[in-house]
């Protein structure tokens, strides 16, 4: 008998990691649809209308999560609510935390780029995060993060090629690698909402101390999990260009107006500056 189809596996099971920000726990209303939870150091988004029935998630944070997940959307949609599909950013263990119990859960479609397609149905684990980056005290804990995939067996699906993201009328994603082989982002051009995922993030994430105090600063992705980095900078240079006027990212606090346009055009300016490492396995091309 051959393994059902159907049936997932939890890599994140009784994997918690003791991390927390002074943000974790509250929500943001960024806009009336769009609605920013920190989990422990990350954040996940919900877009969709408050006490509507048609709204997605974006991401699943960290493991181990999942009741406190549900308890924060029946707060904002109402009790037994669930969304249309879940969209991943990628599949790294902090934003596919509490996928699985979720999709347990409710029952639902989970969409990702084709390329973090076996990261999320068990084919391939991501390479393990590197201590030895520079940067600070997350970055040397970071080899206890999981870097196991799970399998969400028939219940992930690779977005559209078109562009176009199910359920979310009127945005699109983006293509933004680097962090992630597949890493993507997404834009909403009427109002040029940004949901950046890690491609940038507005902490500096490898740093304890600003993590927890979530000083707010653009930066690149979080050092010790990209293995890209001219990849990770096109990326960059790709979001900037559309100028958003809103932008949530994957750690980090929302941002918008001139903080947003000016920290991304400096980022774009000295990405070699700031975000990439002196020192480390990916910037010097191991694996």
């Amino acid at each position: 008998m051959g393994k059902d189809k159907s049936e997932m596996h939890d890599g994140m099971e009784n994997k918690f990691q003791p991390m927390f920000s002074i943000m974790s726990g509250m929500g943001i209303e960024v806009l009336p649809d769009i609605f920013c939870y920190t989990n422990q150091i990350v954040n996940i988004c919900c877009v969709g209308n408050k006490d509507s029935d048609d709204w997605v998630l974006i991401d699943t944070g960290m493991p181990e999560s999942s009741s406190k997940i549900i308890k924060v959307v029946e707060e904002r949609f109402g009790v037994g609510s669930k969304p249309k599909a879940i969209i991943l950013t990628h599949g790294h263990f902090d934003h596919v935390g509490a996928v699985v119990d979720l999709v347990e859960k409710w029952d639902i479609k989970v969409y990702a780029h084709e390329l973090e397609l076996p990261f999320l149905t068990g084919k391939e684990s991501y390479p393990e995060p590197d201590g030895t980056v520079e940067g600070g005290l997350v970055a040397k804990m970071s080899p206890m993060f999981p870097n196991e995939p799970v399998d969400l067996a028939n219940h992930v699906e690779a977005l559209p090629s078109d562009g176009s993201v199910p359920q979310l009328p009127g945005w699109k994603w983006l293509h933004t690698p680097g962090h992630a082989p597949g890493h993507i982002s997404l834009f909403r051009e009427n109002d040029r909402t940004l949901i950046a995922g890690d491609a940038f993030v507005t902490v500096k994430q490898e740093s304890l101390y600003k993590v927890m105090t979530q000083e707010v600063e653009v930066n690149g992705p979080p050092r010790y999990l990209t293995t890209d980095w001219q990849a990770a900078w096109d990326s960059v240079k790709k979001l900037e260009a559309l100028h958003p006027e809103v932008a949530v990212t994957g750690h980090g606090q929302p941002l918008s107006g001139h903080e947003l346009s000016e920290g991304l055009v400096r980022l774009v300016k000295e990405f070699d500056r700031i975000a990439i490492p002196d020192y480390g396995r990916f910037v010097d091309g191991e694996h």
